[in-house]
């Protein structure tokens, strides 16, 4: 057997595009408490992006496998290992305990072949495909942690959802509609607000040419202080920068501010009067847990979820399909079979 592999690696800090499909990669052994999964597909997320570019504070191991999501076969178990048999299915939690992410702290899911800790691995339903389940951990378990897990979506509410045509926000808008709300998603193109329709959208709202705050307020009136009139119930906000204060403006007294991220920028304006004059709730939501991903499986075992997945791509296509992510080009998710 080979001792090498075909792997897409990071070697230093840079743009996409200097990203390389190395051919001859050292494959993975598996250590005491370790597997190595044959991968069957790895998924982008915009994380991905940060780390090609380098995040303050992150000092990236070169060279290293990008990748954090990633579902495949058990191909090898190292010593100490009982719970698991080679030929299991398995979906990877990216976090490793001792090291961190996958794909930034080590190598991650895009390559044949991956080492990961066994306390990571999380047990496939039969009818879960490894394109459905790699799209799940940062993009729907966020999501799922976001509006199920801390409970912050029922029947009946507003939602309105920035960002909603890539990986998250695709979760969030089927996550909440399967929650009873009345969804509002905002995309950046007439082609994307068609499809959000499809996934079940209520009202779409294209924010390049109209103001989303505007728009809830002349939809729903305007937010009143004395009374729980106008306004939407909930904001999803994971881009920050110059939409945090138009997300505060359109919430209705008592209304939620979620947010889980912040890729147009982490230090927005901010205006702390609408918080407390209209008794405003910001809650933050980090990461996910084995539960949200099993939950989320068990969804899709039974039908009532499927993944958006825009393109499936060889590891020679995954630089392309990344920038693609980076310039928002995308529906949902990219999905690397290597």
């Amino acid at each position: 057997m080979s001792e090498t592999m075909k792997a897409l690696v990071l070697e230093q800090h840079g743009e996409v595009g200097d990203l390389k499909v190395v051919h001859d990669y050292p494959k993975p052994k598996a250590g005491p408490g370790e597997a190595v999964i044959r991968v069957g597909a790895s998924s982008f997320n915009y994380h991905d992006v940060f780390t090609v570019k380098g995040m303050p504070g992150i000092k990236v191991p070169f060279p290293v496998v990008i990748g954090l999501d990633m579902a495949g076969q058990i191909v090898e178990l190292g010593a100490g290992v009982d719970r698991w048999q080679i030929g299991d299915r398995v979906l990877v939690n990216p976090l490793n305990k001792a090291k961190g992410l996958m794909g930034e702290m080590m190598d991650g899911g895009m390559a044949e072949y991956c080492r990961v800790s066994v306390d990571q691995l999380i047990a496939m339903p039969p009818d879960v495909s490894y394109a459905d389940a790699a799209s799940l951990p940062v993009a729907y378990g966020t999501a799922h942690r976001m509006l199920i897990t801390h409970k912050t979506v029922k029947a009946g509410d507003r939602v309105l959802i920035l960002g909603a045509s890539g990986g998250v926000g695709t979760g969030c808008v089927m996550l909440a509609k399967q929650l009873g709300a009345e969804v509002i998603a905002c995309a950046g193109s007439a082609d994307k607000m068609a499809r959000l329709k499809e996934l079940g959208a209520d009202h779409v709202v294209n924010y390049r040419d109209t103001d989303f705050s505007k728009w809830a307020i002349q939809t729903y009136g305007k937010p009143q202080r004395r009374t729980y009139e106008g306004g939407v119930d909930v904001v999803i906000n994971f881009t920050g920068g110059d939409t945090w204060v138009p997300s505060l403006k359109c919430l209705k007294r008592g209304g939620t501010l979620l947010v889980c991220g912040a890729t147009a920028g982490h230090d927005p304006k901010e205006d702390l009067r609408y918080i407390w004059s209209f008794e405003l709730k910001v809650i933050g939501s980090n990461s996910f847990y084995d539960d949200d991903l099993s939950a989320l499986m068990d969804m899709i075992q039974a039908g009532t979820l499927k993944p958006v997945v825009d393109k499936v791509l060889t590891l020679e296509e995954a630089a392309e399909g990344l920038r693609m992510i980076q310039d928002r080009e995308v529906m949902g998710k990219i999905v690397v079979a290597p």
